[in-house]
């Protein structure tokens, strides 16, 4: 019998090197990836991971897993929360730590949202995980977003700074897909 596969929407292959190693191989479905180009939506975090799911299912007419990734500032309410890819394209790591120069507080916590959805009419369930943190110069390698600017409570390492089996043991994205392989574990279905 051949294994059953679990489509993650994205065409980031660091981020599905990532999921891939944090699931590991006892996960029981193999992890295949699409790159869909779906629209930048707006809203809370958990609104825009339900709808960016809905979209990803009623295109490619089958269940899929997406991914959506937030770095939120304490001082800032949360931004810019879901819309920090934007942040970190225009302003690059330094323009990031400089939003909060005039910000005693630079505490931050980044957010990791997978949703999954079983078909295109479905509900989403969702699966999330958080680390908090704090915003600093950035250090280390800068070959995956803002991880160079952001320091987990609790270490003196940014998440570039960190090997990736280290990281990959606390982050957000760890905690969100530790939820996510526990209910796969748990449920039969075909995803």
């Amino acid at each position: 019998m051949s294994q059953r596969t679990l489509t993650f929407v994205t065409g980031n292959i660091k981020k599905l090197e990532e999921v891939k190693a944090i699931l590991g191989a006892n996960f029981p479905f193999e992890v295949t990836s699409h790159k869909l180009d779906l629209p930048e939506l707006q809203g809370e975090i958990n609104e825009v991971s339900i709808k960016k799911c809905q979209e990803a299912a009623r295109r490619l007419r089958k269940s899929v897993v997406v991914e959506d990734t937030c770095l939120c500032f304490n001082a800032l309410k949360g931004l810019p929360g879901p819309y920090i890819k934007w942040f970190l394209e225009k302003l690059e790591p330094e323009g990031l730590t400089k939003l909060l120069t005039g910000w005693e507080d630079k505490s931050a916590e980044a957010v990791c949202t997978f949703a999954y959805c079983p078909s295109g009419d479905k509900d989403v369930i969702l699966f999330q995980g958080k680390t908090a943190g704090t915003i600093v110069s950035p250090r280390g390698t800068r070959d995956f977003g803002w991880d160079c600017v952001f320091q987990p409570d609790g270490y003196n390492l940014t998440y570039a700074e960190m090997p990736k089996h280290e990281k990959n043991k606390i982050s957000h994205r760890y905690k969100a897909l530790d939820k996510l392989r526990t209910y796969f574990i748990q449920n039969s279905e075909l995803p």
